[in-house]
C-alpha cells in the first residue's frame, strides 16, 4: 500500500471519519464497529437517524448476517444486498434488521477493508443534496469534520447507483433497484 492508503487506513483504525471514491460515487466513511464514528458520520451528514446506511464489505465475514458467503451475483454492476442483519449493533440497524452490505471489485478498497473491517459508506453529500462527484466538492460539504479525504478522481456524470437486491429466507433474490 502507498503512504496515502496507509493513512487513510490508520485514520480509520484510529475511529476518525474519512471520504473516498467508491466503486459508484464519493461516500463518508467510517469503521462500522464504531458507534462514535458513526455517529460522527450521521452528523456530519445530517442524515436522518431512521435510516441505516450501505455497508462496505471485504468477504461475507465481515457482515453481520449468518450468511456463508454473499450470493454469487452478476457483477457488471456493482451491487449492494440486503441481507437479515439482527445482531448488529443497533447504530447501525436503525429503524429494521436489514442492512445493505456492498462487496467492491476495487482491489485497493478490498485491502483498505481487510485492515479496517466493514466500513459504512453513505454517498458523501448533505441529506438532500447531490452526491460529491469529486473529492473538492466532498470538501465543501464537510470541510474540516472529515479527519482524511482520499481523492480518487471525478465521478462521471453517467455511472449508476449499486444494484440493489434482497436476499429471501429461501435464497431467492429479489431486485429492488
Amino acid at each position: 500500500m502507498n503512504d496515502e492508503l496507509n493513512q487513510l487506513v490508520l485514520t480509520l483504525q484510529r475511529g476518525g471519519v474519512a471520504v473516498l471514491r467508491t466503486d459508484t460515487l464519493y461516500g463518508i466513511v467510517a469503521r462500522a464497529d464504531d458507534e462514535a464514528a458513526v455517529a460522527q458520520v450521521y452528523r456530519l451528514k445530517q442524515r436522518d437517524s431512521n435510516k441505516s446506511s450501505i455497508i462496505l464489505v471485504a468477504d461475507a465475514s465481515q457482515t453481520y448476517a449468518d450468511v456463508p458467503a454473499l450470493p454469487s451475483l452478476d457483477t457488471s454492476q456493482p451491487t449492494s444486498i440486503l441481507l437479515d442483519s439482527p445482531h448488529a449493533p443497533q447504530w447501525l440497524r436503525r429503524a429494521n434488521d436489514m442492512l445493505a452490505y456492498r462487496q467492491p471489485q476495487l482491489p485497493w478498497l478490498q485491502a483498505v477493508l481487510r485492515q479496517t473491517g466493514p466500513l459504512i459508506a453513505p454517498s458523501a453529500n448533505l441529506e438532500g443534496q447531490l452526491p460529491a462527484r469529486t473529492i473538492n466538492e466532498a470538501r465543501v460539504y464537510f470541510g474540516n469534520g472529515v479527519d482524511y479525504y482520499y481523492d480518487g478522481g471525478t465521478v462521471p456524470t453517467n455511472t449508476p447507483p449499486s444494484r440493489l437486491v434482497r436476499v429471501l429466507s429461501d435464497g431467492v433474490v429479489e431486485r429492488l433497484r
